[in-house]
């Protein structure tokens, strides 16, 4: 299969003496649905952070669609970010228009698609979502269910291959958390490729095909097959997850 992401030999550090990623490398397939699983702490947000190339990393190299993202310009970066979309663990670090409608079309208007056309997505994605009733509400006063539905609709909106979603089911109650989970499963039937930062074992058993778990020295502990990792209860206790 193509590799859509390949991470090799990767480390970061916010302040020299703390590192945040030791040495990490794996590969995401197209299609493929990649949980990284790990406590709080282990690396896990700034590893997405790595892939959508808002940090570069003091060491090593990581590529996109055969392509390194280390430094991205012009066209590469336009079709880089046509193809990836990154959902932040806080949705309120990610919405920031005057509305649910603005905020959804923010997204294709920054591309240079037609208005008109932007309207039409923007409506289609609104409906598919269930939140067109939310359109004209500011963001920053909806519950946390229905700001995670923003923010993915503010994403899907260009329907982008790579899904890169920072855990996802943080803060959400049962219902919204049930909604996102029927999501993922219909995105990940329609081939979108999912890379999942969680902590969330529910959800790593229900979508997962692959995991990368994470351990607190901030390397990798683990990659395995969803059943081999999750079944592993050793494993799972010492990266204090269980």
């Amino acid at each position: 299969m193509d590799i859509a992401f390949e991470l090799k030999n990767v480390s970061y550090s916010y302040i020299k003496s703390q590192p945040a990623l030791v040495d990490v490398s794996f590969s995401v397939l197209k299609g493929e649905s990649l949980i990284i699983l790990g406590a709080n702490g282990s690396g896990k947000s700034t590893l997405l952070k790595l892939m959508d190339g808002l940090i570069k990393p003091d060491r090593g190299e990581i590529s996109a669609f055969g392509k390194s993202i280390l430094n991205l310009k012009g066209d590469q970066e336009y079709q880089f970010r046509r193809k990836v979309g990154y959902l932040f663990q806080d949705s309120d670090v990610q919405l920031f228009n005057a509305c649910v409608f603005d905020e959804v079309a923010f997204a294709p208007l920054q591309m240079g698609l037609n208005p008109d056309r932007v309207k039409s997505m923007v409506e289609k994605t609104l409906e598919s979502f269930g939140i067109a009733k939310l359109k004209d509400r500011p963001p920053h006063r909806l519950s946390g269910g229905e700001k995670k539905k923003v923010a993915l609709a503010s994403i899907m909106v260009i329907n982008p291959d790579v899904l890169l979603l920072d855990e996802p089911t943080n803060g959400l109650d049962p219902r919204s958390r049930k909604w996102l989970y029927k999501m993922l499963i219909d995105l990940k039937d329609e081939g979108k490729t999912l890379v999942i930062s969680t902590h969330d074992l529910d959800l790593a058993r229900i979508i997962a095909d692959r995991i990368v778990v994470m351990n607190e020295s901030h390397s990798i502990e683990a990659v395995g097959r969803s059943s081999e990792i999750l079944d592993d209860s050793t494993l799972l206790e010492n990266v204090n997850l269980i």
